[in-house]
């Protein structure tokens, strides 16, 4: 047996069964309709919504006709609403008789073919009431029944497909990434072609503020690339001769050439949106409890209802218009009204609420799961922490003051667009906004900058460039690896040739951090840090969290796998990540968090999207989906109790006390018991605008 997509429902592999192939993959679905939205979500998102607009506008005047006839005769009425219903029935509702001939040619039961045979039923009654009145006992019709179950049902349906619409956005966001032309050298000279003519082996050139177009190796020049939005890490990394690049990075300083190692499919990004496509088309959606258990539910109603009606007419000696009626209330009582509210009601609510706190939630399949998370997975950069480097130590190795100290070394660094330099920038202003012009200024690749500010001669840099121009820092290295421990970069200042100061400078963490991470792991939640940055930053980052495991060194795909290896492990994961090597692993997780200041991929990707980048509300969205799945299901058990304790009495469980014309108000009664239990369904998910977070 297979699951459909879509639904998640079982489907039998048989020769007859509807598939569709995705990179490779066989999928089976249980009906057309799941079908048409898996291959075009667009299309039939747009068809429901014309169907729910023209279904809403007949319902309304039916149901006013039923229970405020504007007609003075009862034959007039009931023909008016026989005509409004029709487009209902067959024209709206045609998508249910469509999964119930699926459903029945794989053997199954499901909600279609229960709303099908119970809106029908209750259809075909209604028609005989009004052209062949004395039929039946009762003159007492269902048009306004089967038209509101039809829907209110659709409604449903729009709000699943609505919260689906965006899945194929983060792929289509990514591919945005890549370059659209790259600068090929061919003839001697530099030839623009489109990205898609670069071949293996193409030599490029990539000016500072391009992306690089495609995956490749540096043999000339060099220069700091960003690769944050692809391996994660907030500081650029310097690329010299012989290092490789990947496509779609942003070169921030120094002109490259490039040799061309993957192009096309191979690239590091086509491969990323390959593994979210992959991810989003594989991933289960919600397992309605409605629809698992009609597999059971769809034959007891047929087999109770063809036992009433005969029992009564062979047995009971009731007539056969009483004995069909018997049967048909079985079937209009079965038919699940409340249940096709029951999880859209709390999910508004729900959603709702989440998004008074700034929290997005796409839809019941992500609160279904999220209930159940018992791990929960965070990325670094620009999660747990900014995102960006800040100077965090200034040590005076001469007793020079810290403002003294900035004021050279941020007015070095005014002539340099590196992060690491704007950083230091940034924290010299904090101090006096004034800084000198540098002249002669020098970037260094690999090693710093040098420049005369105020007649003086500046170095700024790593050891390796103190040692360049022989300034004597060997006595101070043990400060410089004491900083490197705690996860930040040293970067040493000197003034005419003398070691003045040592700079640290690393990506510091968010203020919430610290009281999210203590709030998950209060609830009982094993929290990890997966990272593409280096092992000793990502340490020394969760030992300030308290987090316990890392796992750092991780490339976008890899991150996927760690995933998949903590599901295989019997692990609920969740994801909390902002950035495009974060997509795959958001889309693979059981839930994916994005962080709202993040990516647009990342946050088309997560089925969960925290707008004000407070990552105390990650504790806030899992303790409302606990609250929200809480709700829904006592939505279903209530709408389950409506149709199994109404079922004994279409049955005729009443007809020895009160004899046959319990049925000329069975009716009322169905119309009635129907509106008390969306009532009650939609006033206890009401309740849900009590919720508050305890963090």
């Amino acid at each position: 047996m297979a699951k459909d997509p879509i639904c998640g429902m079982f489907v039998e592999e048989g020769p007859h069964a509807l598939t569709a192939t995705l990179h490779g993959t066989r999928y089976f679905f249980c009906s057309e309709g799941c079908l048409v939205q898996f291959q075009a979500p667009e299309k039939a998102l747009a068809q429901l919504k014309r169907l729910l607009v023209i279904g809403t506008v007949l319902t309304v005047p039916i149901t006013a006709l039923t229970y405020l006839p504007f007609v003075p005769s009862n034959d007039i009425n009931n023909l008016v609403m026989f005509l409004l219903s029709i487009p209902v029935q067959f024209v709206v509702g045609f998508r249910f008789y469509r999964g119930s001939y699926d459903a029945l040619r794989s053997r199954i039961g499901n909600m279609d073919l229960l709303i099908a045979m119970g809106t029908s039923a209750a259809w075909a009654y209604s028609t005989i009431v009004t052209f062949f009145p004395a039929f039946f006992p009762s003159s007492g019709t269902y048009f306004e029944t089967s038209a509101i179950i039809i829907t209110l049902i659709l409604t449903g349906n729009l709000l699943e497909y609505l919260t689906k619409q965006r899945a194929s956005e983060s792929v289509r966001k990514l591919l945005e990434l890549q370059p659209t032309m790259a600068r090929v050298i061919r003839g001697g000279g530099e030839v623009e072609v489109p990205i898609e003519d670069v071949r293996f082996d193409d030599v490029f050139a990539v000016r500072p503020g391009e992306r690089v177009p495609v995956d490749g190796v540096v043999i000339e020049g060099g220069s700091a690339l960003d690769e944050s939005m692809i391996t994660g890490e907030s500081l650029p990394r310097d690329k010299n001769v012989g290092d490789e690049v990947i496509g779609s990075t942003i070169n921030k300083t120094g002109l490259l050439k490039v040799r061309a190692t993957k192009v096309g499919q191979d690239t590091v990004l086509s491969q990323i949106v390959k593994l979210v496509e992959e991810a989003q088309a594989g991933k289960a959606p919600l397992q309605r409890l409605a629809d698992r258990v009609s597999a059971y539910f769809v034959p007891s109603v047929i087999l109770i209802a063809t036992a009433s009606g005969l029992f009564w007419y062979l047995a009971g000696g009731i007539g056969l218009a009483f004995s069909l009626l018997a049967f048909v209330s079985v079937i209009v009582i079965a038919c699940p009204c409340a249940l096709g509210i029951a999880t859209p009601a709390a999910l508004l609510v729900g959603a709702g609420k989440g998004a008074e706190s700034g929290i997005l939630i796409k839809g019941g399949e992500n609160l279904e799961k999220a209930h159940k998370i018992d791990t929960i997975v965070f990325d670094k950069t620009g999660t747990l922490t900014k995102g960006k480097p800040s100077v965090t130590d200034v040590v005076s190795l001469n007793g020079e003051s810290a403002k003294s100290i900035l004021h050279f070394a941020g007015s070095a660094e005014l002539g340099s667009e590196h992060p690491l330099a704007q950083a230091v920038v940034r924290e010299a202003r904090k101090l006096q906004s004034d800084l000198s012009s540098p002249s002669k200024f020098e970037a260094i690749p690999g090693f710093g900058v040098r420049a005369d500010v105020d007649g003086r001669r500046v170095l700024l840099g790593n050891a390796d460039l103190m040692g360049k121009f022989s300034v004597p820092v060997e006595s101070y290295s043990e400060r410089p690896e004491r900083l490197q421990n705690d996860g930040k970069t040293a970067v040493f200042l000197a003034v005419d040739g003398e070691p003045w100061a040592i700079l640290g400078l690393a990506d510091t963490l968010k203020e919430t951090s610290t009281t999210a991470i203590r709030s998950l792991k209060s609830m009982g939640l094993n929290v990890i840090m997966l990272t593409g940055d280096n092992e000793r930053t990502a340490k020394a980052i969760a030992s300030s969290l308290n987090i316990d495991q890392v796992i750092a060194n991780v490339r976008p795909d890899e991150k996927e796998k760690v995933i998949e290896k903590l599901q295989a492990d019997g692990k609920r994961v969740a994801m909390v990540g902002d950035g495009i090597n974060d997509a795959p692993a958001l889309a693979k997780a059981d839930v994916g968090i994005a962080i709202g200041s993040g990516t647009d991929v990342a946050k088309e990707t997560g089925g969960i999207i925290l707008i004000k980048d407070d990552l105390r509300d990650v504790v806030k969205a899992l303790q409302l989906s606990k609250a929200t799945v809480r709700k829904i299901k006592e939505n279903l058990l209530w709408a389950f109790l409506y149709n199994v304790a109404l079922i004994p009495i279409a049955a005729g469980i009443l007809v020895p006390f009160l004899g046959p014309g319990i049925y000329n108000v069975l009716p009322l009664l169905a119309g009635a018991a129907m509106a008390f239990s969306s009532v009650t369904v939609v006033s206890n998910s009401l309740l849900l605008r009590r919720f508050t977070p305890k963090i």
